[in-house]
């Protein structure tokens, strides 16, 4: 398996990371915890063929969650938001 399929979970669909897309040019992901700015670019710039000029990456700490008087935690996350070169786009849903 390619390792920037492993790097890539998922992209983030919000209606802020749509508004970053449109305004900013900026793509946002779920990425591996593990994964450093250089691989996230080199993943990105490899699997949708665009030239990235910066990745910026935070950590998302699991939200403390309560069933009944149990408590648990959801799974912390790394996010990638990577900003595209201009005139690169970066399509998710072409053909709906």
């Amino acid at each position: 398996m390619p390792k920037h399929r492993i790097i890539l979970k998922r992209p983030l669909l919000t209606e802020k990371s749509t508004a970053a897309q449109d305004k900013l040019n900026q793509v946002a992901f779920e990425v591996d915890k593990g994964a450093n700015k250089i691989e996230i670019q080199q993943a990105v710039e490899k699997r949708f063929n665009v030239k990235v000029t910066q990745v910026r990456t935070m950590h998302v700490l699991g939200k403390l969650k309560r069933q009944g008087r149990f408590e648990g935690r959801r799974a912390s996350w790394k996010k990638a938001i990577v900003t595209l070169a201009a005139g690169q786009k970066i399509e998710f849903f072409e053909n709906i």
